[in-house]
């Protein structure tokens, strides 16, 4: 085999992970990363960092070329391979390893003609993501480690559109750039299209991948929906719901603020709440968690001040939940969650079913005309325009929205109780 042979299989043993989570498949995606977290398996930030690509989800229409041009940004010898139920994640990444290891070993099998011919074409297309060469750039272009570091660095590689006048009244060149799924701690399809002058969020248009039709109901919002379809359905239950997607929305933007130790034990505090451990089982653990991130200078510091969103700003624009409550900030939305979440421990084993007074998920109210995440996105280009792109993956972060509450019907009058 040879010393570099040898080389590469090992590394390939514990190959770095790229996640790509399609509309609809958050629960296949807290499959994956628990797997990937037992595994001791790296998660990667970017394609240009990974040696495998998971796709959770079944990408539909436009999904399947956005996959299609991150995997050509993913460097070779590489693997992709998709989970489309529970239960197939093990298998899939077992499989992967094999893949990889074998291409390790005889790299002469791992050209990028080996890839699938639609994939290529999908990629060279004009109306296809732009990641190939400019991708890796456009699906993270900046640096943002440590705890966050608010200047960005070189953006090389990408078509230049236009110029004008910045802030100081300087000609800078404007980048169009779309930012979406292949990044990490991203919500799942969402899609940005930001105009970049320097390191500044000029204008931003929010779209999202299609979600695929006749899909299951959104993941976070389960609980109070099936109330709503007459079913029964314990307070317990929807605590437990509410509990863990706000430990998956701070764990997001602590990873996004460069706090990865907190992140994971948030990740892994939700992981809990899910599996039906009890509150005296979760209760001290969270309480040192929320201590240790409120009592942070340096993490206030991170995050404090950026997009800031008052209480009579989000009201006007539709805003309910936590964001509304927060009434502030990047930092202020992140204590929300939170001390929500200590707050609703309390309710984990509650058996009493639910009520017109219980129909606000993780999100929001679920009985208005829209569903809660679309006011999220809906203030978003104004919270980001002018923000640094860093701190634009902080706001983002922030709010959260999910893109799968999009595709449910409206459930105005239909709680019960």
């Amino acid at each position: 085999m040879g010393v570099r042979g040898l080389l590469r299989r090992t590394a390939m043993s514990r190959p770095a992970v790229l996640m790509a989570t399609m509309p609809g498949a958050t629960a296949l995606r807290l499959e994956a990363e628990a797997e990937l977290r037992r595994r001791g398996w790296p998660v990667a930030s970017a394609p240009a960092a990974a040696d495998l690509l998971l796709v959770c989800g079944v990408p539909v229409l436009t999904a399947a070329e956005w996959v299609d041009g991150i995997e050509q940004s993913v460097p070779e010898p590489a693997v992709r391979v998709a989970v489309e139920r529970s239960g197939q994640v093990a298998q899939a990444l077992d499989a992967a390893r094999r893949e990889l290891t074998g291409r390790a070993v005889d790299p002469r099998g791992a050209g990028a003609t080996d890839r699938p011919a639609h994939h290529r074409e999908a990629a060279d297309r004009p109306d296809a993501p732009r990641h190939g060469r400019a991708g890796r750039e456009s699906a993270e272009p900046h640096g943002h480690g440590g705890h966050m570091g608010h200047a960005m660095g070189e953006v090389a590689g990408l078509p230049l559109a236009e110029r004008a006048d910045d802030r100081d009244a300087l000609k800078l060149d404007q980048l169009h750039v779309p930012f979406g799924p292949g990044l990490s701690d991203w919500p799942a399809g969402l899609i940005l299209r930001l105009t970049l002058q320097g390191d500044v969020v000029q204008a931003v248009e929010a779209d999202h991948l299609p979600v695929p039709p006749g899909q299951r109901l959104p993941f976070w919002d389960e609980p109070w929906l099936r109330a709503a379809r007459g079913e029964h359905v314990t307070k317990g239950c929807a605590a437990r719901r509410r509990c863990a997607a706000h430990l998956d929305s701070a764990g997001r933007l602590l990873a996004v603020a460069g706090w990865e130790d907190a992140a994971a034990r948030c990740r892994l505090l939700r992981d809990a709440v899910l599996s039906g451990a009890s509150r005296e089982a979760i209760g001290g653990v969270l309480g040192g968690t929320v201590r240790r991130i409120g009592r942070s200078r340096t993490l206030r510091w991170s995050i404090a001040g950026l997009g800031g969103l008052p209480a009579g700003r989000a009201r006007a624009a539709g805003v309910s939940g936590p964001a509304l409550a927060a009434a502030g900030d990047a930092h202020d939305r992140l204590l929300t969650w939170l001390r929500e979440t200590e707050r609703g421990l309390d309710a984990l084993d509650d058996t009493r079913p639910l009520t017109w007074a219980d129909r606000a998920g993780p999100r929001g109210l679920l009985d208005g005309p829209t569903p809660p995440s679309q006011p999220l996105l809906d203030v978003l280009p104004g919270l980001l325009t002018g923000a640094e792109y860093a701190c634009a993956r902080i706001i983002l972060a922030s709010l959260d929205p999910d893109v799968d509450e999009l595709a449910s019907a409206p459930v105005s009058g239909a709680f019960h109780g």
